[in-house]
């Protein structure tokens, strides 16, 4: 009646075992570490950083408990943040600006545990320490930014029409279109009013000049915006993400602002360089009547010629370019890594929108014959990747650009490409550091709370119900674990509010077991025999846990789907937390009840506290 079959009890064995190897890692805390990421696209990572980090090391008589190469960069951890700073300090002197070296903290948890995949959790800004930064988008660029895509449209869609016109300016966020003939003005303002019907059109006169002024109207204008903070927080996303800042918190906040945190790292000024690595494209034409070696000369000493701009190429030779921009990476939907098969060189390989080809295809079939400039703009500098000759018109969107080093570089220019510019401007507004002892305060009262918590049901619960207790006790240590080791399965990200959810968690899984208790007691009075009690005791008590289990759920639930921020983390661990007590207080606790009874031939009595007949 009350024995487990053999399956059964092995899978609360595999579950308990599970949850203790996944839980492990979250006892090994911390400790100072320094993290070496390549500072420009042209930077690779190699066998050879790591070996020449070491050497660096050695040279400077730095101990270090371990250092390692992974996919995003040098780690290597020390024993106190004494050492960790004068580390970075040495391998930022050492390595220069080729590379970024960032204080970090890393898991002490042993290499046998990681090859299993167990892994701590993620620990949040109020838990670990890190920076807080508040940003605001510049939402006026991002609508003169949107208005200059216009004056290079409208020029394209003009002439492929061929209409006449005498210019196209920009005035803040209204472009100016000017035309000698009025028939000219009627064709234009059609062909404009049907291509971009999101723009309203007013048409003047300036003396024998007619004017045809376009501007956003309002529902353009708000679209611009929103996809301004969206693109902004994409972006964000793919740089940190792509140079390592475990579990970052990027969330829009109002309608221009993004709250970035990120979680273990120390150094302000290097989470700065973090946000501020973005990279974008731009396609210029090369100013070939004035790239006389005199005027180069001058250019290169800040007297370019009126329209245009010097810059170098991967060789380092000076390339004069006009500052009339073709295109830009806005039209980029994307980009990969590839291979020229004519001449086995490493390429990146560009796919461009409708209106991006489009554009594209007109500049090169008026400029055959001409050299057309590629520029990567990254943390400010910009370098021009390639300076090829058109030798044909290109269409079908598909571009690809030469000029690669190896295919690592390929890569890793794709990967800044594909994580595009910022759509606008961001100004950090509010910024702030909290440190690792803070959080290690936090983390240590959060703990303290839980432990006194599941202390004081502990002792509740045996004096009460005596044997039933220990057991349900037993059975709430193996729901914390099990919940705990779900999280770092998950490699959830831990805040406060979620070390709130675990201590509510475990007050909340006591009740199923005292239900359960509470039943066999009543089956008890009832006359029935310590058996046939145990069994009817679960039995039934099982629908009202699961009733009052699943009502609490709808709410976790509801509080995940409608909250942001540290709600969501509460409603995680909470909802997890629901699942674990359910599994522990029926399953895990009846386990070892037909441990303990089941397999007794005759029992006369059972401990579970004094019954008291009605």
């Amino acid at each position: 009646m009350n024995r487990y079959p053999m399956w059964k009890n092995i899978l609360v064995a595999i579950m308990i075992l599970i949850g203790l190897i996944y839980t492990i890692p979250n006892f090994f805390g911390e400790s100072p570490a320094v993290q070496i990421t390549p500072a420009k696209s042209t930077s690779t990572l190699n066998p050879a950083l790591l070996a020449q980090v070491e050497e660096i090391f050695k040279q400077e008589k730095i101990q270090y408990d371990g250092v390692y190469l992974d996919a995003r960069g040098v780690k290597a951890r020390f024993a106190n943040t004494d050492t960790q700073i004068r580390a970075k300090d040495v391998l930022q002197a050492s390595l220069g600006s080729d590379y970024t070296v960032a204080l970090n903290l890393l898991s002490r948890s042993p290499n046998w545990l990681r090859s299993l995949g167990a892994k701590p959790m993620y620990l949040g800004l109020d838990l670990r320490g890190g920076v807080h930064f508040l940003m605001q988008v510049d939402m006026k660029a991002a609508l003169n930014k949107a208005a200059d895509r216009f004056v290079g449209d409208f020029r394209v869609a003009l002439r492929k029409e061929r209409i006449s016109y005498t210019g196209v300016t920009r005035e803040g966020q209204t472009v100016q279109i000017s035309f000698s003939d009025e028939a000219e003005l009627i064709r234009a303002r059609t062909l404009i009013s049907k291509e971009y019907p999101n723009l309203t059109l007013d048409e003047s006169t300036n003396g024998q000049e007619k004017l045809l002024k376009a501007s956003l109207n309002v529902a353009e204008q708000k679209h611009i915006q929103d996809f301004a903070i969206k693109q902004n927080i994409q972006t964000l996303h793919n740089r940190i993400n792509e140079l390592g800042v475990a579990e970052p918190i990027i969330q829009q906040q109002g309608a221009d602002r993004v709250v970035v945190q990120l979680p273990g790292v120390q150094d302000t000024a290097k989470a700065k360089e973090i946000l501020g690595r973005t990279a974008t494209l731009e396609i210029r034409m090369v100013d070939e009547e004035k790239s006389d070696i005199a005027t180069l000369e001058n250019a290169a000493k800040g007297q370019a010629p009126i329209g245009d701009e010097v810059f170098k190429d991967r060789q380092g030779r000076a390339i004069l370019v006009k500052k009339s921009v073709v295109l830009t990476g806005d039209y980029i939907t994307d980009a990969g890594p590839g291979v020229n098969n004519q001449t086995g060189q490493s390429v990146v390989s560009v796919t461009l929108d409708a209106r991006g080809a489009r554009i594209f295809q007109q500049v090169t079939r008026e400029n055959v014959g001409k050299r057309m400039a590629i520029l990567l703009i990254e943390k400010g500098n910009t370098e021009i990747v390639t300076a090829p000759s058109i030798n044909e018109e290109i269409g079908g969107g598909r571009v690809q650009i030469s000029g690669m080093a190896n295919t690592q570089e390929a890569t890793d220019i794709s990967l800044l490409l594909r994580a595009g510019a910022l759509a606008a401007p961001m100004d950090i507004i509010e910024e702030r550091t909290v440190g690792p002892s803070m959080g290690q305060d936090n983390i240590n009262r959060g703990m303290h709370s839980t432990l006194w918590g599941f202390a004081a049901i502990a002792v509740m619960m045996m004096v009460y119900y005596m044997a039933f207790g220990v057991v349900s006790v037993v059975a709430l240590a193996i729901n914390l674990l099990l919940l705990v080791a779900i999280l770092s399965m998950l490699q959830a990200t831990l805040t406060l509010p979620g070390l709130a959810a675990i201590a509510l968690a475990l007050g909340m899984a006591i009740d199923a077991n005292v239900l359960i208790n509470e039943r066999i007691r009543e089956e008890l009075r009832n006359g029935n025999t310590p058996q046939a009690s145990i069994h009817a005791g679960y039995d039934r008590a099982f629908d009202t846990i699961l009733d009052s289990n699943v009502t609490t759920l709808i709410a976790g639930l509801a509080l995940f789907m409608f909250g942001t921020g540290p709600i969501k983390g509460f409603a995680v661990v909470h909802v997890l937390g629901i699942l674990t007590s359910m599994f522990s207080a029926v399953l895990v606790s009846r386990a070892f009840v037909n441990l303990i009874y089941g397999y007794r031939r005759k029992v006369e009595k059972l401990s579970i506290g004094q019954i008291y007949k009605a």
